[in-house]
């Protein structure tokens, strides 16, 4: 059978031929006959168009399973990827907490190796202090026993100067009488 010829029938049983009830005219459609012909032109498909159609709703079936798919995998893909990200934030909080704990440490250590130096650096001007003032201090007694020193040796010497005078004096008159002495020699 002809599939145009029963399109064409279907198209005059459904819009073309009028019908009749209780004598008044009307356009309608016998359901069964239109069923009748549907199941006609079905029949008289050929092969290749059954299989066409059944390919088409195959393909359909197989993109809806596919996109069925595809939304799984990309839910999938979404929900690993959260993870991920989640996991990186945690390590990135992590390693950002280390860093802090490290730069607090290393700059405790640097405030403690400056502390340490100022405080070196105090010790050694306060020795250098205490060293020059000690220097200045031994100068000091070392110049005033000098010059306790000088005082007694001018003194010793004075002393030798005058015992030496006395000496070479009494050395003399003893040499030659002086009259003084040559006097008191005759009145005896």
């Amino acid at each position: 059978m002809d599939i145009l010829r029963l399109l064409d029938q279907l198209d005059e049983l459904a819009v073309e031929t009028p019908r009749s009830f209780m004598n008044v005219l009307f356009w309608g459609l016998d359901r069964e006959e239109i069923r009748l012909h549907i199941q006609k032109i079905r029949a008289s498909l050929p092969q290749e168009v059954k299989v066409a159609a059944n390919t088409a709703r195959d393909s359909d079936r197989i993109i809806e399973s596919a996109k069925e798919d595809a939304n799984l995998t990309k839910e999938t893909a979404r929900k690993e990827a959260d993870r991920i990200v989640q996991e990186a934030k945690a390590e990135r909080d992590r390693i950002i907490s280390e860093a802090k704990i490290e730069q607090e440490r290393l700059v405790a250590e640097s405030e403690i190796l400056k502390l340490s130096k100022a405080q070196s650096d105090e010790v050694r001007a306060s020795a250098e202090r205490d060293a020059l003032q000690m220097k200045r201090g031994a100068e000091k007694y070392a110049f005033d026993v000098l010059n306790q020193l000088e005082g007694v040796v001018g003194k010793v010497m004075t002393t030798i100067e005058r015992g030496k005078g006395e000496m070479t004096s009494e050395t003399r008159d003893a040499v030659a009488p002086t009259p003084a002495r040559a006097r008191d020699k005759v009145r005896v």
